[in-house]
């Protein structure tokens, strides 16, 4: 059985977790509204094409994380409410390693 794969709309995907987004950031090449819900708060981005996406996942990989990708879509919060989401959303986890120091680290 093919999952469900949200379509990269902030507002479907919002619903479809469950909350009422607040967007954030209108921009040309992406979108992203803030969810708070009783199981955390999480981030939707959403982009008019894959391009965008590949290039906010490369951007935010200096940082780190897990994320939830699908198509033209990414949704970044805590990694246990990632978990939770992806049934809803479908989508893969994706572990972004972090390419900057580490935290506390001093150059010397």
């Amino acid at each position: 059985m093919a999952g469900v794969v949200a379509p990269a709309k902030i507002e479907v995907i919002a619903d479809l977790t469950g909350c009422k987004v607040k967007i954030r950031t209108e921009a040309d090449e992406l979108r992203e509204g803030v969810c708070h819900t009783a199981k955390g708060n999480y981030l939707i981005t959403t982009f008019p094409e894959e391009k965008y996406k590949l290039t906010w996942l490369d951007t935010a990989s200096v940082y780190g994380g897990k994320y939830l990708v699908g198509p033209r879509w990414v949704v970044s919060g805590k990694p246990a409410l990632l978990d939770g989401l992806r049934p809803q959303l479908g989508g893969t986890i994706q572990q972004l390693s972090g390419i900057g120091p580490a935290p506390g680290a001093s150059a010397s």
